[in-house]
């Protein structure tokens, strides 16, 4: 919990966002981090789950941060290239602490699997998001059902979209050439 809180406030630091917002970011993390712990100490699914919608909620707000950035930018560079792909792994976390919450507030979320730890739950976001989907973790009800069809067509809709638009756009390697005159200055 406090790493994932922790990558959402990095996320909204390197993306020139106000300090009063990354404080604020910051504080919602060591919200999650102390709710994880106090969800550890008397065994309570419940304040676990809450730790765990928090980050969630960040990690969102961070993912929608970079997305607009990149998205409104004049030039593709590699830092839109990375800026991409950064919002493409926070979807997979995203989700991945959607399920952990879903676990910790709904009990059983995979169907043959009475008690999935944080790995199985990370690992099932990035086969779900980039639909690989080895059919070893299969949702078990509507809601974690429903989520994984969001991060399915989530992870398509943005790397066919985004990721290939960016990177047909991309080109490495080619910068403007320095005439030697002003910007404004007619060629001779």
């Amino acid at each position: 919990m406090a790493v994932a809180g922790l990558t959402a406030v990095v996320a909204l630091t390197s993306s020139d966002v106000r300090l009063e917002r990354v404080r604020l970011a910051g504080l919602a993390a060591i919200v999650a981090t102390l709710a994880a712990i106090a969800g550890k100490l008397v065994s309570s699914s419940a304040i676990l789950g809450v730790g765990f919608v928090i980050v969630s909620v960040l990690l969102a707000i961070a993912a929608f941060t970079i997305l607009r950035r990149v998205v409104g930018a004049a030039n593709v560079d590699f830092r839109m290239i990375l800026g991409a792909i950064s919002v493409y792994t926070l979807l997979g976390l995203l989700f991945g602490n959607l399920f952990l919450a879903l676990g910790e507030l709904k009990g059983v979320v995979f169907t043959g699997v009475a008690h999935a730890e944080a790995r199985d739950y990370m690992f099932f976001s990035y086969t779900t998001l980039t639909t690989t989907g080895y059919g070893n973790l299969v949702p078990k009800g509507d809601i974690g059902q429903v989520l994984a069809v969001l991060e399915m067509l989530s992870g398509q809709i943005f790397l066919v979209t985004l990721v290939a638009g960016l990177v047909s756009l991309w080109r490495p390697g080619t910068r403007p050439l320095d005439t030697g005159r002003a910007p404004d200055e007619p060629p001779n």
